[in-house]
């Protein structure tokens, strides 16, 4: 079976993860995509966020009509007390503190898999221009196969670049690269990309807190439950 690992931060999960689950389903024919909500993202440690559990939540109430859509505990802190509306979650004393790895994440998870399924690591292109960064990107492109979202602007040489030093194409290789568009497969040694085209859609976190701060509707931004849950709990005020 095909699966996707659609990790990140969810602080909401909006239109534009839902499109980008969907696009790559339908085009990778995944049976199954695990949405992944991460405790403490590694460049997101100082950032305020809301808590786990109401970020969990959103991604259980924005899959719950999607049957290949799972929301997964994979990064769940060791044990979450559920908070008051509005609040913080609180950690239990035993919880293991640190931040949450995608190649952990990406081993603990085919630890449960067939060795005939086949995973794949879905992400945007914004995300992906800072891979080499990630903690052991090399092993992490070993474990899956990437399928990057992409959007105008973006070259396939913005991708193969993107990639860690010891995966990325000399610059000869690379140079052609500059006029095509980031779109299609990039299959090298140690690491096979997989474009999206035409799933990016305007959304970001910044824009819907913004919105919940001028108390406008969130339709456009999030499915209609996850809407209804941020002004029940009261989530993004006076941020």
């Amino acid at each position: 079976m095909n699966i996707g690992l659609f990790g990140g931060t969810f602080d909401p999960i909006h239109h534009g993860h839902m499109a980008l689950a969907r696009a790559a389903r339908e085009r990778f024919e995944l049976g199954r995509v695990y949405f992944v909500p991460a405790n403490i993202p590694p460049h997101k440690q100082r950032q305020p966020m809301a808590s786990y559990f109401h970020r969990y939540a959103m991604v259980v109430l924005a899959t719950m009509g999607e049957k290949a859509f799972v929301p997964s505990l994979l990064e769940a802190p060791g044990e979450v007390v559920p908070p008051a509306a509005g609040g913080k979650s609180r950690r239990a004393e035993h919880a293991m503190p640190g931040a949450n790895y995608s190649i952990d994440t990406v081993r603990r998870l085919k630890d449960t898999l067939k060795p005939s399924d086949r995973l794949f690591f879905l992400i945007g292109i914004d995300a992906f221009q800072d891979i080499a960064k990630w903690h052991q990107p090399e092993a992490l492109f070993r474990e899956c196969e990437f399928i990057v979202a992409s959007r105008p602007g973006y070259s396939l040489a913005d991708v193969a670049n993107a990639l860690p030093q010891s995966l990325r194409p000399a610059p000869a290789v690379t140079k052609p690269f500059t006029k095509q568009p980031a779109k299609g497969d990039l299959v090298l040694r140690g690491a096979t990309v997989h474009l999206l085209e035409n799933v990016h859609q305007p959304v970001s976190a910044t824009s819907i807190r913004q919105a919940v701060g001028a108390k406008k509707a969130l339709g456009r931004f999030v499915d209609a439950a996850v809407g209804e849950y941020i002004r029940k709990v009261g989530l993004y005020l006076g941020r």
